[in-house]
């Protein structure tokens, strides 16, 4: 799966969550939160779903972390390439 891939999962599942998002409107490398005005709980579903589509553990102790786009990216393709 390439990191292209991963952003496609990441905008099918963000539109679910924020539909007026315009992903690709997005700056990767700034605060997702910020940019699509997502809450704590936004953020855990995100997550889930990501985990659920993609068969990645995201710890909810990883979420700080992966506030961005390019962050979220990133974390699933290293722990993808140890599958």
């Amino acid at each position: 799966m390439t990191d292209e891939d991963i952003r496609s999962v990441l905008r099918d599942e963000l539109g679910r969550i924020a539909p007026e998002i315009d992903f690709d409107r997005l700056d990767p490398s700034v605060d997702l939160r910020e940019q699509a005005d997502l809450d704590s709980m936004d953020v855990l579903n995100l997550l889930t779903a990501l985990h659920q589509r993609l068969g990645v553990d995201i710890p909810e102790s990883k979420a700080a972390a992966l506030a961005t786009v390019d962050a979220v990216v990133a974390y699933i393709s290293s722990r993808r390439s140890g599958l």
